[in-house]
């Protein structure tokens, strides 16, 4: 099968703590801390979008795949908040990233699993010989409405997976999805924040189809929770994640590496695939990985993969996730809402 060529991620600087968010709106940062087993998230600045997140992160997955960029056959990006309605964010970046004009280029989305969409579909083109090399992206600025929980979570952030056959530096095993229509959160056109189920977004949602995907994997390919190293899940936030890993059997070793939303919150279809990215930062060869994604509305895409030796040779040809984290500028509220555009400036139409 088809492998992982080259990765890179993109995370904005600017950061919001949740005691920040709980001030404005009268909660207790402390308890919601606790639930939500989260203490900051990222926010996109002034000049950030899906579009500018996806080049970058793009760009650092090319650095590490080491390959001629019109190479490349097709250009995928997942995302829920792209910059147009109508106007795709795919070609933006293959200009950017100069794979451009003799591949195939398509938006998709799947609420918070699009990235994840979108390198089932580069790895299904790759084997069947149709493109020598596919780019396959999840990037969000993720939207919340003021006072919603989602403040707390909806971050920003994305990450780039070059797909190929040649000089992987770790290969897929198999992947599973499990779909259903379950109406958990969702946007109708035109409108700026979304709408979610409140309890009823957990267990038939999230934890059916995360569970499912997960246990699927495990009977395609005949494997089981102690046969990997690493395990990354979406993470809505930190207690869902830390929750499914439990009820599949992992334990805190296996699946602490990919778990980023506490420090930078929920990149939404960047969720997963930057999970991933930081444990391909510290994993060794050998080592076996197994990702699952979620996107409401609602399915998962489960991947069983392998690293191998390239992955030492390549590693620090773009920045690691951690050095993503540990660049940050605080804003407070006020700050945060302008660039959320939650403030309606005057010059707006």
């Amino acid at each position: 099968m088809a492998g992982i060529v080259g990765y890179g991620v993109y995370i904005p600087s600017y950061r919001i703590k949740v005691e920040e968010i709980a001030k404005v709106w009268g909660d207790d940062p402390k308890a919601i801390s606790r639930g939500l087993v989260v203490q900051e998230k990222s926010v996109p600045g002034p000049d950030e979008d899906t579009a500018t997140i996806s080049v970058e992160a793009a760009r650092n997955s090319l650095k590490r795949a080491m390959i001629d960029p019109q190479k490349i056959g097709a250009v995928y990006v997942g995302s829920e908040s792209h910059p147009y309605a109508v106007k795709p964010t795919a070609t933006i970046v293959a200009e950017a990233v100069q794979a451009a004009p003799e591949m195939t280029a398509a938006d998709l989305e799947f609420a918070c699993k699009a990235g994840t969409a979108g390198m089932q579909i580069c790895m299904g083109l790759v084997d069947a010989g149709q493109v020598e090399y596919g780019l396959a992206i999840g990037s969000d600025t993720a939207q919340g409405a003021p006072g919603d929980a989602l403040e707390y979570t909806a971050s920003a952030g994305g990450a780039a997976y070059v797909i190929g056959k040649k000089n992987t530096l770790a290969d897929f095993e198999g992947t599973y999805s499990f779909t259903t229509d379950t109406p958990d959160f969702y946007r109708r056109e035109g409108k700026p924040y979304p709408k979610h189920g409140g309890r009823f977004t957990g267990e038939p949602a999230y934890f059916k189809h995360v569970l499912s995907g997960a246990k699927g994997l495990f009977d395609k390919i005949g494997t089981e929770p102690s046969d990997y190293d690493h395990v990354i899940f979406h993470q809505p936030n930190g207690k869902f994640y830390i929750r499914a890993a439990k009820k599949l059997g992992f334990n805190e070793e296996q699946y602490k590496t990919g778990l980023l939303t506490p420090i930078i919150g929920n990149t939404y279809s960047g969720a997963t695939p930057l999970g991933l990215a930081a444990v391909l930062d510290i994993a060794e060869p050998g080592d076996r990985i197994m990702a699952v994604s979620y996107g409401s509305g609602a399915g998962s895409d489960a991947f069983s993969i392998t690293v191998n030796d390239r992955i030492d040779e390549v590693r620090n040809n773009a920045p690691h996730v951690t050095d993503m984290v540990s660049k940050k500028t605080y804003v407070d509220y006020a700050v945060y809402a302008k660039y959320k555009g939650k403030i309606r400036m005057a010059w707006m139409p």
